[in-house]
């Protein structure tokens, strides 16, 4: 009777015993006072797949299915500096067929054709409680969300952007003797806009249940008592060859401020752009510096920490 009742749990949790095939679309969602956010949406689906292109890379999914399932938890991710709602498409359809809606926005004015607010990093968590909002609310498929079971995905300034919306207090203060100390470091090389250390109003989203944060971007912002609010469990992750954002004044230093230790992982021998998928012919050609070097069994690590992932989630947002 144990087992029984343990695989009905499962069955809940996931939305069936068996993977559901994954829904997709990319929709417009309107802002006020700014321009519409592009959001990327993954979803279980009964639909065949099919293979699709995604920019400069190929996902395999149903577009414009029907959405399967109700009461479904969602995740909302966020990608890194220059990137797109598209960069974690392969731990989007992960989540999707285990059962998760998945929202992923592209942030305005940092994305890779687009880099008028790159730092202007403080706009990005209140573009996340936007999307909360659309998906629990606006969304066509809305009333098919459990707005109580609200989890969210970061990687880089992503990172960063999912801290802020636990909870986070950042002091972007701090960058000015960061970068003086550490002129060359990836951070204190961006360019694009104004650069601001002003955080936006709004950014702290309490529906937010849980979060898994890879790599987090200016994690030395939040010291001394920068994360002492948040309440939620955290997944961390971080890249044991990180070249980007070296070891110890980010992941690290999120580490040490958490109040309540989080489910920290280390990946010996990534560098810190292994968090994104393998990379297509297509888009190895056109950005090669975020392909690796081929050493790193991306893909076999992409795999364990997709299952990773999800398995997060699914305990955390029961």
């Amino acid at each position: 009777m144990r087992l029984v009742a343990a695989m009905a749990a499962a069955w809940a949790v996931c939305g069936g015993a068996q993977a559901a095939s994954v829904g997709f679309a990319t929709l417009s969602v309107p802002v006020a006072g700014d321009r519409p956010l592009t959001l990327g949406v993954w979803y279980p689906t009964d639909a065949p797949e099919t293979v699709q292109p995604l920019l400069l890379s190929r996902q395999s999914v149903a577009a414009g299915a029907p959405v399967r399932g109700e009461g479904l938890p969602l995740v909302v991710m966020s990608h890194g500096t220059g990137g797109s709602f598209a960069d974690h498409y392969d731990t989007a359809h992960a989540l999707a067929e285990a059962g998760f809606v998945v929202a992923a926005p592209s942030h305005t004015g940092d994305t890779y054709d687009d880099h008028s607010r790159a730092l202007r990093i403080g706009e990005r968590a209140p573009a996340i409680v936007r999307v909360i909002d659309y998906m629990t609310a606006e969304w066509p498929d809305h009333a098919r969300i459990d707005a109580g079971r609200i989890g969210m995905f970061g990687f880089s300034s992503g990172g960063f952007t999912a801290l802020v919306a636990i909870g986070g207090r950042p002091d972007l203060g701090l960058i000015g003797p960061h970068c003086a100390e550490h002129p060359t470091y990836f951070d204190c090389q961006l360019k694009g806009g104004e650069p601001s250390t002003a955080m936006s109003a709004g950014g702290y989203d309490p529906r937010i249940r849980a979060a898994v944060i890879a790599a987090p971007a200016l994690g030395f912002t939040f010291a001394p008592h920068g994360l002492d609010e948040v309440k939620v469990p955290v997944q961390l992750w971080r890249a044991g060859a990180d070249r980007i954002l070296p070891h110890p004044l980010y992941a690290e230093a999120v580490r040490g401020l958490l109040p309540t230790p989080p489910d920290y992982r280390v990946v010996e021998g990534a560098d810190h752009f292994d968090f994104l998928p393998p990379c297509s012919p297509a888009l190895a050609q056109a950005a090669p510096q975020i392909c690796g070097d081929g050493i790193f069994d991306r893909a076999g690590f992409h795999a364990r920490f997709n299952a990773e992932v999800v398995a997060f989630l699914q305990r955390t947002l029961r």
